[in-house]
């Protein structure tokens, strides 16, 4: 079967997956960074927060008004102790400032109708003189709160301050700076994917480059194989004129030479099937050139390798189009033959590569083609060669053929 190579579809696949990959970590990266930057953002609020509150209580107990007033009676204790409460709440920002005297009833409440009564949560170990920073559920709601005792000038125990922030404030603040946070998420997540779409962009074109250095490359090395051929049976030849001229048969030397190179035709193509298809397709297509360095000794080729010639040169001369230039190389050695046509038309788009030998198949749309190429696809599967399709230096397509030489050189 045949081996034909066109710039290969599963490549647009794997930049395509490439990019889908790429997409994803940058996604995974994003998501991970801000699951952490919102844990480190909560942590952060809430320390701030315990740090107020006991800051707060702490001052608070060590006012000199403070401890004279919570000795007083409830009613006095609550008239002088209520205002101060109130301008520390709304100047540090707190929710509120509880002072109980030592029995842990209230002197002081945001809510009046908690005045004068006992606490609902336990004061038992501040009143024992311990400080207490934590959560807890009162009259309120759950709050983050401290608690400080107050102390005498003998460092009794005369009383507590409690001072605390509710829960839901705390919830509040997470959630504003969270919402800061997102549309910061959301733009590093967009610049990641627009910064991989851009870099898998890059490296399409670089693969695309590399993949046709590649195939020319390839071109190249056939070509110059088969010149290798040439050049060793052109050795030979040489070694046989020499002999004739050194025996004396100058006779025999020029006919041997003129079965070599027959001067019958303008073009260097030894083969007289092949001349004659070449010339006819040239009065056909002016534009249409047979490169010098082409080597065809007579009888080298077949029907078939005409077959493909005559069907690449007519569909190059039909992509180049009236006045367009067609390149034709056609180098046949003792084992392989290669056929090079190239032209300057638009080239073959990557959509149709895999498919432009299919038959019926015609980047023109128009009914009754699609066969030229298809017979060449045939012909090369029955002979065991291959085909590349790629770029010409015209700027247009490039189709070489590669065959095992089944011709009998004369």
């Amino acid at each position: 079967m045949s081996t034909v190579r066109p710039e290969r579809a599963p490549v647009r696949v794997r930049l395509a997956v490439l990019l889908a990959l790429q997409c994803a970590v940058v996604l995974v990266c994003v998501l991970a960074t801000t699951l952490v930057a919102v844990r480190v953002q909560e942590r952060s609020i809430r320390a701030a927060t315990e740090e107020r509150v006991l800051d707060v209580a702490r001052s608070l107990v060590e006012l000199d008004q403070v401890q004279r007033a919570v000795l007083l009676d409830a009613d006095a204790a609550t008239a002088e102790l209520q205002p101060l409460a109130d301008v520390v709440a709304a100047a540090s920002g707190v929710d509120y400032v509880v002072v109980t005297d030592a029995r842990g009833i209230r002197l002081t409440h945001p809510n009046p109708a908690e005045r004068g009564r006992s606490v609902s949560t336990d004061a038992t170990a501040v009143l024992a003189g311990e400080t207490f920073l934590g959560t807890e559920t009162g009259t309120i709601g759950p709050s983050l709160r401290a608690k400080v005792p107050v102390r005498a000038g003998d460092a009794s125990v005369i009383g507590t301050a409690s001072v605390g922030v509710l829960e839901s404030e705390i919830s509040g603040s997470y959630e504003e700076a969270l919402g800061g946070l997102l549309p910061w998420v959301a733009g590093s997540i967009v610049l990641g994917v627009v910064l991989s779409g851009a870099l898998t962009a890059a490296l399409r074109r670089r693969v695309r480059r590399l993949e046709a250095d590649a195939r020319e490359l390839e071109t190249q090395r056939r070509i110059s194989g088969a010149l290798r051929d040439q050049t060793h049976e052109f050795h030979t030849r040489l070694h046989v004129i020499r002999g004739l001229v050194a025996e004396g048969e100058t006779g025999e030397a020029l006919t041997y030479i003129g079965g070599l190179a027959p001067v019958a035709s303008g073009l260097s193509i030894d083969d007289p099937a092949l001349r004659a298809l070449l010339e006819g397709l040239s009065s056909e297509h002016p534009g249409l050139r047979v490169d010098p360095a082409s080597l065809v000794p007579r009888g080298a080729i077949d029907d078939d390798v005409l077959t493909v010639v005559g069907n690449l040169v007519r569909n190059a001369a039909e992509a180049a189009g009236a006045g367009g230039r067609i390149d034709v190389l056609v180098l046949a050695g003792d084992e392989r033959l290669t056929i090079d046509v190239a032209d300057d038309g638009p080239g073959v788009a990557p959509a149709d590569l895999a498919r432009i030998f299919d038959r019926g198949f015609s980047s023109k749309g128009s009914a009754g083609r699609g066969v030229g190429l298809d017979l060449v696809r045939r012909v090369i599967g029955a002979r065991d060669g291959s085909i590349t399709v790629g770029t010409s230096p015209l700027g247009g397509a490039r189709f070489t053929v590669d065959l095992p030489n089944a011709g009998v050189p004369a």
